[in-house]
């Protein structure tokens, strides 16, 4: 079976940061290929879920959908068409000004990592996506980047991972 992991980097991040570096450390131990969208050239989410949705991904067995902040609002609205099978998304931008979409259809495995100290997608915005769709949610006291937390991360993204091989 061959499986990929499909990071989709934030809105002013790029497609191979620090935390995408880290997390394809973990998918590649988890037997997953590893693929980062460069989205850089538009900061718009409509064309971002458009250019996810326009990827070839016919030649892999199973989807893991990763995001981080924009990323994982272009994930999960994507999610919707593409059926993945997990997503793992990190301060996901959901309900912010100039996101269109405000209800979503997030496939059963959805896990969503937040930071209580988050300035730019505040926490609350994650509780009532988690609520509203019975996802895992994990809030750690970090800020947006989650960076001071990402061994944490790891450690939950593996979870989620050993989790999606287990159903």
């Amino acid at each position: 079976m061959k499986k990929l992991a499909l990071f989709n980097h934030g809105k002013d991040s790029e497609p191979w940061g620090r935390k995408t570096l880290v997390l394809a450390e973990v998918a590649k131990k988890h037997g997953y290929h590893v693929e980062s969208i460069d989205y850089r050239h538009t900061v718009n989410p409509t064309q971002r879920v458009e250019i996810l949705l326009a990827t070839d991904l016919s030649e892999y067995d199973e989807v893991v959908l990763i995001g981080s902040s924009m990323g994982g609002y272009v994930a999960t609205v994507a999610a919707e068409f593409m059926q993945p099978k997990g997503l793992f998304l990190m301060a996901p931008a959901f309900y912010l000004p100039d996101y269109p979409q405000t209800e979503f259809k997030p496939v059963p495995h959805t896990f969503v990592v937040q930071g209580w100290q988050d300035r730019v997608v505040a926490p609350e915005n994650a509780w009532r996506f988690s609520q509203q769709y019975q996802c895992r949610l994990k809030m750690l006291d970090a800020d947006h980047n989650l960076l001071s937390v990402l061994d944490e991360v790891c450690d939950d993204f593996a979870w989620f991972l050993q989790h999606l091989n287990s159903v």
